[in-house]
């Protein structure tokens, strides 16, 4: 197949993921009192591990008015941009490379999707104490009051998609692979400064519970793992096939008695 026809390929693959993405997120449950109960628990697992960070946080956040802008950029922005630039690279990179990461990538994105439609959990800014930054800048960026939705399509997001953090899943998945494929030590230290940030943002803003995060990472490394172990499976050698010399003639194939 030609080089461009499987570029094409890809984008519709990266497209229907994106569709079902959507779909996905709007199909599941907008009950807001259990989504509420289930961020009241994760808040009191938080507090048993001694890990409830999204207060001071998000404080940071709302009272310097650069870092809330400069935070609200980076939610809704970067989770894509990056995402899809380093899509590119390893596309460029070659299939022994791309083919897997984006294996894993999918397969992390549809563990995400599925806790999103078994556990709809609210974020942060749904709770009372907490402050909904990006809402606070929507007036000097391009998305609007509900998430991180362009203006006008706010209808089309699901803001009880919380538990995990694909947000912060992504952006690992963005630092492994540069981890494993880049040459230059300051790239790969650049993804892991970018994951890190990421997940500083997310609870920042108010957009996710710091568990929400690290259940985010979780997904992308069980995607990646079983990245690793399909591509190590001769999927074809489980059922080996036979060829046209190599069956069996139908006087071989005859018991006699």
């Amino acid at each position: 197949m030609p080089g461009w026809a499987r570029a094409i390929m890809e984008l519709l693959l990266i497209l229907a993921l994106w569709v079902f993405y959507s779909l996905a997120r709007l199909l599941a449950d907008t009950s807001l009192q259990p989504a509420l109960n289930r961020a009241n628990d994760l808040l009191h697992i938080e507090d048993l591990l001694g890990i409830s960070w999204e207060g001071p946080l998000n404080q940071l956040f709302t009272d310097h008015t650069v870092l809330g802008l400069a935070g609200s950029y980076w939610y809704a922005t970067l989770h894509y941009v990056v995402t899809a630039a380093v899509l590119v690279w390893l596309w460029r990179l070659g299939a022994d490379r791309y083919g897997p990461a984006r294996r894993a990538l999918v397969i992390g994105t549809l563990l995400g999707l599925a806790a999103y439609l078994m556990m709809p959990t609210a974020p942060p800014r749904f709770l009372s104490g907490y402050v909904d930054v990006l809402s606070l800048h929507a007036a000097d960026g391009w998305w609007g009051a509900d998430a991180s939705a362009p203006r006008g399509l706010g209808g089309l997001t699901n803001e009880l998609a919380a538990f995990p953090s694909l947000h912060a899943g992504w952006s690992l998945w963005v630092a492994l692979a540069l981890q494993v494929y880049a040459t230059r030590k300051w790239v790969r230290v650049l993804g892991w400064a970018y994951a890190l940030g990421t997940a500083i943002v997310i609870v920042g803003t108010g957009n996710h519970w710091v568990i929400d995060a690290l259940m985010g990472w979780l997904v992308i490394l069980v995607g990646w793992a079983a990245a690793q172990a399909i591509g190590r499976i001769s999927l074809p050698s489980l059922w080996p096939r036979r060829t046209l010399d190599e069956r069996p003639s139908r006087e071989e194939s005859t018991v006699v008695d």
